[in-house]
């Protein structure tokens, strides 16, 4: 099953290429869809699938807290805007504290969000979508955890509707996030997925300079 999706997608302009044949184009530009990305990788996706097209792109950031004794174990995430999402399942077989996760994502926010808000947006704060159209984007998911905070801060500002854009998801975080957004729009739902770096051929990583391009272009591609 894993060599049956390993190198599935050559790099992120191949996954833009093929999500812009599921996306509804037309109705992107017509409805001036606003594009937002989950992260670094998903802004550069993002960025490929906008083109031309003069639809907002923006970026919306959010930290990962992990668990108390395991740094690679993601508990919860706080957003820019201070809205946490919690797996409740981890942290109860855990025995993690509320108040840990509340102070980590304090500390998370005004420690490495903000820096990044002044950093890539001048200190602007997030655009208000209200009564939009939003169109949440990465290049991968494995836990769902980024669209879920993205979802959870989104939803909170009163959007027209919301729709995510990703290449490649497990097929149970496809099942988690439906019920939240008013389509998904994706080319592989995995089984057994391990890491999304496995399905693509390469994957870059994003320079600060390309990020600060991104953000600062309106439509030049």
């Amino acid at each position: 099953m894993i060599k049956k999706y390993k190198h599935i997608l050559k790099n992120r302009e191949d996954a833009a290429t093929k999500l812009r044949d599921v996306i509804p184009m037309q109705r992107l530009k017509d409805e001036s869809w606003k594009i937002v990305a989950v992260s670094k990788g998903g802004l550069e996706l993002a960025y490929m699938i906008r083109k031309k097209l003069p639809n907002t792109l923006d970026f919306l950031f959010s930290e990962a807290i992990m668990a108390p004794n395991n740094d690679e174990c993601e508990i919860a995430r706080v957003s820019e805007r201070e809205e946490i999402v919690i797996n409740e399942q981890l942290v109860n077989s855990f025995g993690i504290q509320y108040d840990y996760i509340y102070g980590e994502a304090r500390r998370k926010h005004e420690e490495q969000i903000l820096s990044y808000v002044y950093q890539y947006r001048k200190g602007r704060p997030f655009t208000s979508i209200k009564d939009q159209v939003v169109l949440l984007v990465d290049e991968g998911s494995e836990t769902g955890m980024k669209f879920m905070t993205a979802l959870k801060t989104i939803l909170a500002m009163g959007p027209k509707a919301v729709y995510i854009a990703v290449a490649v998801l497990p097929s149970d975080t496809l099942d988690l996030l439906e019920p939240f957004a008013d389509d998904i729009f994706f080319l592989y739902d995995i089984d057994d997925y391990v890491e999304t770096e496995l399905y693509y051929e390469e994957l870059e990583k994003i320079e600060e300079e390309k990020l600060e391009k991104y953000l600062g272009d309106k439509n030049d591609i």
